[in-house]
């Protein structure tokens, strides 16, 4: 537009397109006063003259602002088309502003047709608008469309902190950034919020009483809620929500809240410098942290998740409902496999490569850390190294070999469950579950068919972690926890009711009575 006016290439018609609050008409005055200033047809209006005091008072003759929600009618348009057949009063243009004309009703838009097909030399029309398609197609073929975007929440809370300086009020930076948030874009919005808390607040203004007034959440509940929610920590997940959802705060501003900051965390994994207008710095780096612990096609996942329960939340009479679940079924579905993971998993079956193929050489005080030896179990697999910097403290030296032995999935699991805490619910669903074998990198725990549902109540991805974790201190390898009915399998805790004599049968117990029996008779 700047340079339409400083090469005087000026079109008839112009039509501003944007959300509210966003400086559509605005716009249009900066332009009428380039187009009628004194010095003009100018990039920099001078402000000073007749005209562009009269603009800016708005009572300039030539410049005719028109309410289009309420002048919609072809009476009111028919008028418009006599007047415009008038020179301008005093400057070089008379300029027409009609504001929402998309509430222009069809009548009005075909008589308002003519005359924008062949305007005077002397009339400019500019049009603003937040529906364009509401606008008739042979309108818009007629101006020309600039688009006006929505204003960074960086620079709406340093424009706000300049306001609150020369009305000598005490803005915090927080505050200021909250207000930004809720006006979405919108500098209006964010103006008339700064104005409705200085009537509540005074002279102070400070993040909390933002958050009291208008019900939003703070920025840091919503980094905390989501970090809550990918490290799979439900209870704590579950405690916020309800702390949130007592002391008043809107469910569906709260969902909205978090959806905005998963988008803000899709786009910083895809271009982490994205954000730099929109974020500030303490949750840029929330944002980095967050990154590290969910791929992107989970993150994908996460959102619909949440927009759809969104969705839902909007109908329903209990929101706190809607969300609590679909905070538990995002934490569950983190910790299953996705369908692109099978795919990669049959790949490299197909191609003959396992995990347990993979090129891994730690050292660890000094030297190689040795895989541990066991006895040979049903999956007949080879284990790897142990991860670097993760010693076995469940064995001892005499009973790691120089080269790879079968995994005995049943020694493992016993030194996991020395390590499990008592009185907790990993505790309870390890008394549920034995192993039954290994399946690639599949840990496989059996169940009875009766116990199922106890078992998938107590499945959660965090548990499930936390065994994985365990049971990859014990072995040296990584494992994904596989849960599998099975008739006949007899929980854990069944062992300490066994009797000695069900050992006989046990290999191990048998060869160490033999050598028992040899060193006594030795």
């Amino acid at each position: 537009m700047k340079n339409a006016v400083a090469q005087n290439r000026l079109a008839h018609a112009y039509l501003f397109v944007g959300p509210r609050g966003i400086g559509k008409t605005s716009t249009a005055r900066i332009l009428a006063k380039s187009l009628n200033c004194i010095k003009g047809p100018t990039v920099t209006p001078c402000g000073e003259c007749d005209n562009c005091r009269e603009i800016a008072a708005g009572n300039s003759l030539d410049v005719i602002e028109i309410d289009g929600a309420s002048n919609n009618s072809m009476e009111d348009v028919r008028q418009l088309r006599e007047n415009v057949r008038y020179a301008p009063a005093k400057g070089r243009y008379k300029i027409y502003l009609i504001d929402e004309v998309h509430m222009l009703s069809a009548a009005a838009f075909n008589a308002l047709l003519k005359t924008l097909e062949e305007p005077p030399e002397h009339v400019k029309f500019i049009f603003a608008t937040t529906e364009p398609q509401k606008v008739l197609p042979t309108i818009l073929s007629r101006c020309q469309r600039f688009d006006l975007h929505r204003i960074p929440a960086n620079l709406i809370a340093q424009h706000l902190q300049l306001i609150a300086g020369k009305e000598k009020i005490t803005l915090e930076s927080a505050a200021a950034h909250a207000i930004a948030r809720g006006a979405e874009g919108g500098l209006r919005d964010a103006e008339s919020m700064l104005d409705q808390l200085v009537a509540f607040c005074g002279e102070k203004i400070g993040e909390s009483d933002v958050l009291n007034v208008f019900g939003f959440t703070s920025e840091q509940t919503v980094v905390d809620l989501t970090g809550r929610i990918l490290r799979g920590e439900t209870p704590d997940a579950i405690d916020l929500l309800h702390q949130q959802s007592e002391s008043g705060k809107d469910m569906i501003r709260l969902m909205s809240d978090l959806i905005a900051y998963l988008r803000d965390l899709l786009v910083f994994k895809a271009k982490p410098d994205a954000l730099k207008e929109d974020v500030d710095l303490d949750v840029q780096k929330s944002l980095a942290a967050h990154a590290e612990l969910i791929p992107t096609d989970r993150l994908l996942d996460l959102i619909d998740q949440f927009a759809g329960a969104e969705g839902r939340m909007k109908w329903a009479p209990n929101k706190k409902l809607h969300f609590e679940v679909a905070i538990i079924k995002a934490i569950q579905t983190l910790g299953q496999a996705t369908l692109d993971e099978v795919i990669e998993r049959l790949g490299e079956l197909r191609d003959g490569k396992t995990n347990t193929q993979k090129e891994s050489s730690p050292v660890v005080a000094g030297g190689p850390v040795q895989p541990v030896a066991g006895i040979g179990d049903a999956g007949g697999q080879r284990s790897s190294a142990t991860k670097a910097g993760i010693t076995n403290p469940g064995y001892s030296a005499a009973r790691v070999e120089e080269k790879t032995a079968p995994i005995n999935s049943e020694e493992i699991w016993q030194h996991v469950l020395t390590r499990i805490p008592a009185k907790s619910f990993l505790r309870t669903l390890s008394e549920l579950v034995r192993p039954i074998g290994i399946d690639g990198s599949n840990f496989l725990l059996g169940h009875a068919p009766d116990d199922k549902p106890k078992v998938e109540a107590l499945a959660s991805a965090n548990n499930r972690r936390q065994l994985e974790t365990l049971l990859s201190e014990a072995s040296g390898r990584d494992w994904s926890v596989k849960f599998v009915a099975k008739d006949g399998i007899l929980p854990s805790t069944a062992d300490a009711a066994k009797p000695a004599e069900s050992f006989k049968d046990d290999p191990l117990i048998q060869q160490a009575i033999e050598l028992f029996k040899a060193q006594v008779k030795s």
